[in-house]
């Protein structure tokens, strides 16, 4: 059986692929940093079985070696790694005072440095299973996955804040650097997203989101489903793809 390991797989996006992973067959593995609660009640509405959550936030050197030791022990090998985890606040970009050191640390180290560190860290799980894999395997294209949870804010610099945007920009620099050096056991992509409909746009003002939708030209936002399925495809079908970004935004880098 594949294995799958989303980080931060309790929030809109992350259970959602959690979700589509599992309804095709993929043990999960759901990492959480504070709220078990709300992991498990994602884990049980998995489909299948043999999915597990763990406590690991990304910055935390110890606790990522906890958990390449167990999902080691548990299942062996990691097929698909997505580093889904992020955070940000809210600073408007022309309020230099307001985006503090503390925050611009807070989020390069989550969103980059902890992406970066899981990906080292899981990096001979997700070797082993391009080993196991059978040579013929889809004509032998049998490369483990990394799939980095970006934003279109890190391609054209406009987003929550200027540091978030900063930490997208260098996710996805990464991106490129670790798909040409982990080729050709691993391949690595990036996954952008524009607004994704949730608990998070409820955070802005009606106004606010239309005029989103209106420099959209699909018109809509996407979704979380949205999002997995991209996810999904890189695993499933677009196995020559690597290295890249893979925008789901409706469109909205076109206006």
């Amino acid at each position: 059986m594949k294995t799958a390991l989303v980080t931060g797989g309790s929030g809109e996006i992350g259970s959602a692929i959690c979700r589509k992973f599992a309804e095709n067959g993929y043990s999960v593995v759901i990492t959480y940093n504070t709220n078990r609660q709300k992991a498990e009640q994602v884990q049980e509405t998995l489909a299948g079985k043999d999915h597990s959550i763990f406590k690991a936030p990304n910055t935390d050197a110890s606790c990522l070696a906890d958990l390449y030791d167990y999902v080691e022990r548990k299942y062996g090998k990691l097929d698909v790694l997505v580093n889904n985890t992020g955070i940000t606040t809210p600073v408007a970009h022309n309020d230099l005072e307001g985006l503090t050191d503390e925050w611009i640390d807070k989020i390069m180290q989550t969103n980059f440095r902890g992406s970066f560190a899981m990906v080292r860290v899981m990096r001979e799980l997700l070797e082993a299973a391009a080993e196991k894999k059978s040579a013929t395997e889809d004509g032998g294209r049998n490369s483990a996955l990394v799939v980095n949870i970006s934003s279109i804010a890190g391609l054209f610099g406009i987003g929550s804040n200027v540091a978030y945007c900063a930490s997208k920009a260098a996710l996805d620099s990464m991106t490129r650097s670790l798909a040409r050096v982990l080729a050709p056991k691993i391949r690595v992509m990036s996954v952008s997203p524009g607004f994704v409909e949730g608990e998070y746009t409820k955070n802005f003002p009606p106004e606010f989101l239309q005029s989103q939708m209106e420099h959209t030209p699909m018109e809509q936002f996407a979704t979380g489903a949205d999002v997995a399925n991209a996810v999904f495809a890189l695993a499933d079908q677009l196995k020559m793809s690597t290295g890249g970004i893979l925008t789901v935004d409706g469109g909205r880098l076109l206006l």
